[in-house]
């Protein structure tokens, strides 16, 4: 599944099925400029952190043909489109707190304009769209590769507890904790799925069983709270999850309540990994502790369908969108580079360091 994502030539805009409305309808949402980019991140059109850092990069693009049609002729007049343009890169890059991949993408359209001085603005947005799209690609193959690790992780049989959505709505194509399961099931072993809803977005309930459920992948969704009756039942073989944000030692930040379900992983001695690309791992974030939680709209707590209110009026309501899985709760960290263990200060130094200092390459 990798059609949710695609860009037009021929409409110079980034389309998007909206996530929103999932699994009832399929809508598409199209990126043409900054505010739309803007508002597909921050409103759920688009989620998941490799996928809300390709949207960054082809929305570098978008800023870039926004300030040629806002400048006309005054572009190749004076400077000051580099004003313009790297003001709404600032914009684009604070869209959302927690997933790194929105900055390293911002980053790398950035390093590229850097390494080109006097470069024209028509012709940075020429480098920036090819860049884009090969991102894109590279982002599917690299969850390719990461799934094929994980597969080996997995055993015929086992029934598989994930939290939220790690699938290919939460990338360019694929999955990361999804894409462990389509390989793993794609080598004939026969995987059963666990997806917890969660609250209060519901990402799993919506989209993890929209998505295996359309790849015949034998999914069951259970409510966030069941999750310790399940493990106590002998109901789950392996925990695997995805990542907005890993630091360099090791610590991993994904949705609300991954916490919660990893000591409970610990306390019945399952296997619990994340699954997550390079551009995830943060090296400048030294531990958990530094990473920012984002709070969203409570209306997503007080209305979880959009509709139907179930909070009374005036109870304030907590909003913490991510929280932090300590590094010794974790079993493995799968990546496009192999398996992490512990120590993993070490491992992420040996294995992803390089690739993050070359990624601008």
């Amino acid at each position: 599944m990798d059609s949710h994502m695609r860009f037009s030539d021929h409409d110079n805009a980034l389309l998007l099925l909206d996530q929103r409305y999932l699994p009832l309808r399929d809508e598409w949402y199209a990126c043409t400029g900054l505010d739309d980019t803007i508002f597909a991140l921050q409103t759920m059109v688009i989620r998941g952190a490799p996928a809300i850092g390709v949207t960054a990069a082809y929305g570098c693009y978008l800023c870039v043909r926004e300030t040629l049609a806002e400048m006309g002729a005054e572009v190749g007049a004076n400077g000051k489109w580099e004003e313009v343009l790297a003001e709404k890169l600032a914009k684009l890059k604070a869209a959302r707190p927690t997933a790194v991949n929105l900055r390293w993408a911002v980053d790398i359209m950035d390093e590229i304009w850097k390494s080109h001085p006097g470069v024209s603005l028509a012709a940075l947005g020429t480098l920036w769209l090819c860049k884009a799209k090969e991102m894109h690609e590279e982002d599917i193959e690299i969850n390719k590769r990461m799934g094929d690790y994980g597969a080996t992780q997995l055993e015929d049989g086992d029934t598989v507890m994930t939290h939220c959505n790690a699938g290919a709505l939460a990338t360019a194509g694929w999955g990361t904790a999804l894409g462990v399961i389509y390989s793993a099931v794609a080598q004939g072993m026969d995987i059963k799925v666990i997806a917890n809803e969660t609250r209060p977005f519901l990402q799993g309930a919506r989209l993890t069983a929209y998505e295996l459920q359309k790849s015949g992948v034998d999914v069951t969704v259970a409510t966030d709270n069941m999750c310790a009756l399940l493990m106590q039942k002998g109901m789950v073989n392996k925990v695997v999850v995805g990542a907005d944000r890993i630091a360099a030692n090791g610590d991993a930040a994904n949705k609300i309540g991954t916490f919660g379900v990893a000591i409970m992983a610990k306390h019945f001695g399952i296997p619990f990994y994340v699954a997550a690309p390079s551009s995830t791992f943060d090296l400048q974030c030294a531990s958990g502790d530094l990473i920012p939680i984002e709070e969203r709209t409570p209306r997503e707590v007080t209305h979880p369908t959009n509709e139907s209110q179930i909070v009374p009026d005036d109870v304030p309501v907590y909003t913490f969108a991510f929280d932090v899985t300590p590094n010794e709760l974790v079993t493995g960290i799968i990546t496009e580079k192999g398996i992490l263990r512990p120590p993993y200060s070490e491992a992420i130094q040996k294995k992803i360091a390089p690739r993050k200092m070359g990624a601008f390459g």
